[in-house]
C-alpha cells in the first residue's frame, strides 16, 4: 500500500492516579501523631544533630534512631521559591512560596508552604511560624502552612550564625497513635502519541486496524510506533491487518478496577491479528473465562460510536496451530 497522508497529530490530557498505602514505624508514627496534637517532633542523631522531619536511620552512620525530641513551631526560612500558579492538591489555592524552614531547636529544614502576599514579602532569614489546620488527622497537611512571624530581631543570617534553641526530649507516646497513612499519588500530563499512533487511532475510528511495515525486515507492527524496534529504521508503509486474530497468551483478571464497568473474572489477552507481526492487547468476551485458550481465533466487537473494539469474541473457527503464532508469544 502507498504511504497515507499523516493526519493531525493527536494530544490529550491524561491523569494517572492511585492511593499509596503504607504502614508507619515508631518514628514516623510519633511524628504524624504529634502533628495531630500540634507538636513537631524530630530525632537526635548519634552526632547530636536534631533532624526534622525525623528519619528512622542516621544518614551518617546508618544506625537506627529512636531518640525523639520536640522542637519549636517557629523557625527561620533558609531558602525559598515563589509559586505563582498553585496546582490541584497543593497546600494553598492562592500564590505562595515554597520554603525550607529550620524550626527552632532543629538542625535541618522542613519543606512546606508559606502564605505570603507576594514574593517581595519573602526573604531568606525571615521568621515564620506554623499555621495549624483546623481539622488534624495525623498527616503532614496538619500543618496548613507557615505564616510570617514577627519576633525579636536576629543578627544577619541567624540560621547560620546563631546557636539553635535546645530541643526537649519527648517519649513519642500518644493516645491512639497513627499507624498508617494513605497518600494519593497523581500525575497530570498531556500525551501526544506522534504521527504513526495518530494514524492508527484515526483508522480505529473507522473500525479498521492499520499497522506499519518495516522496509528492511518487512515485519508489520501493530500498533505502529513510527520505527522498527528491531532494525531501528523509520516505517511509513501502511498495512491494514485483521480484523480476526489469534490469542497467543492471556491472563485471568480477578480484581475489579476502579471506574471500569466489567465484572470479574474476565480475560485479558495478547492477540496476533492476521497479517501482523506483533500481538496487541484486548479483552476476550462471549466465552466463559475458563474456556479461553492459546490459539483461540477471535474477532473484534465494536459498540455503536466506539473508537476502538470493546472486546474480542470467538469466531467459531478451529484453533490456530501453535507453530503459526509461537514467534509472537
Amino acid at each position: 500500500m502507498n504511504p497515507a497522508p499523516a493526519p493531525e497529530v493527536l494530544s490529550a490530557p491524561l491523569v494517572v492516579e492511585f492511593p499509596f498505602t503504607r504502614s508507619l514505624g515508631p518514628v514516623q508514627s510519633a511524628f504524624l501523631t504529634g502533628l495531630r496534637e500540634r507538636a513537631v517532633l524530630g530525632v537526635r542523631s548519634a552526632g547530636g544533630r536534631v533532624l526534622v522531619p525525623p528519619v528512622e536511620y542516621d544518614p551518617v552512620t546508618a544506625e537506627e534512631i529512636r531518640d525523639l525530641v520536640e522542637v519549636g513551631t517557629t523557625g527561620t526560612v533558609t531558602t525559598w521559591a515563589w509559586n505563582p500558579a498553585p496546582r490541584r492538591g497543593q497546600p494553598l489555592a492562592n500564590p505562595f512560596a515554597w520554603v525550607l524552614v529550620r524550626l527552632d531547636g532543629a538542625d535541618t529544614a522542613l519543606l512546606h508552604a508559606l502564605d505570603a502576599p507576594g514574593p517581595d514579602a519573602v526573604r531568606t532569614g525571615m521568621r515564620v511560624r506554623v499555621r495549624w489546620a483546623e481539622e488534624r488527622v495525623g498527616a503532614i497537611t496538619d500543618i496548613a502552612c507557615f505564616e510570617p512571624y514577627e519576633s525579636e530581631p536576629y543578627e544577619s543570617e541567624p540560621y547560620e550564625s546563631e546557636p539553635a534553641p535546645q530541643a526537649a526530649p519527648h517519649s513519642g507516646e500518644f493516645a491512639d497513635p497513627v499507624q498508617g497513612i494513605v497518600a494519593p499519588a497523581r500525575l497530570d500530563y498531556v500525551y501526544s502519541p506522534g504521527r504513526a499512533p495518530s494514524r492508527f487511532i484515526a483508522a480505529l475510528a473507522d473500525q479498521r486496524t492499520v499497522g506499519e511495515r518495516c522496509p528492511t525486515c518487512r515485519k508489520v507492527y501493530v500498533p505502529p510506533r513510527g520505527a522498527c524496534p528491531t532494525c531501528g529504521v523509520a516505517t511509513d508503509e501502511q498495512v491494514e491487518v485483521g480484523p480476526s486474530g489469534t490469542v497467543t497468551t492471556f491472563c485471568i483478571v480477578n480484581i475489579k478496577a476502579k471506574n471500569l464497568d466489567i465484572e470479574v473474572p474476565y480475560v485479558y489477552a495478547h492477540i496476533a491479528l492476521d497479517g501482523a507481526d506483533l500481538a496487541l492487547h484486548g479483552r476476550i468476551g462471549g466465552i466463559p473465562y475458563d474456556q479461553v485458550r492459546m490459539g483461540l481465533r477471535v474477532e473484534p466487537v465494536w459498540t455503536e460510536g466506539g473508537r476502538y473494539p470493546d472486546h474480542y469474541r470467538p469466531t467459531g473457527e478451529p484453533d490456530a496451530d501453535y507453530d503459526t503464532y509461537k514467534e509472537l508469544l
